[in-house]
């Protein structure tokens, strides 16, 4: 299995609802502000990624379960595993903790999300590149 790929970062008040903890979807983009920060540490020029090019990687699915709250100021810290599915497919597994120096090692929230590979023009599915397959490895 590969190495979790680690990224860390607080929690701010956008992020929060009403009753003052991380609103669900906003947890999703948390996992995706490490999804981009795992790419962009690989090598892997986000700009011309996500402009689209020879291929798209929409995301197929995605799940959240939250196992305790998040509230603004809190330091938490996503581990990511890459897993490849098929030559056109790879799914994200990401576990939230509190803090780094946290005595909490129990994951706050788990996510998953599956990518697919798609040709941007005919909308069909087409082999990762080889900068995603080393991506995918190199964690």
């Amino acid at each position: 299995m590969n190495q979790p790929f680690i990224y860390d970062r607080t929690i701010h008040f956008r992020d929060t609802d009403a009753a003052g903890v991380v609103y669900f979807a906003n947890g999703l983009s948390i996992c995706h502000e490490a999804y981009e920060a795992s790419l962009a540490a690989s090598g892997i020029e986000l700009k011309s990624f996500f402009r689209g090019g020879a291929i798209a990687v929409p995301i197929t699915h995605a799940s959240i379960d939250f196992f305790k709250p998040m509230f603004c100021g809190d330091r938490i810290v996503v581990s990511l595993v890459k897993t490849l599915l098929s030559p056109d497919s790879f799914q994200i597994e990401y576990q939230l903790f509190l803090g780094l120096e946290s005595d909490e090692k129990k994951a706050i929230a788990s996510a998953l999300t599956k990518h697919v590979c798609i040709n941007p023009t005919t909308r069909k599915r087409c082999n990762l590149s080889q900068d995603l397959i080393k991506w995918i490895e190199l964690n």
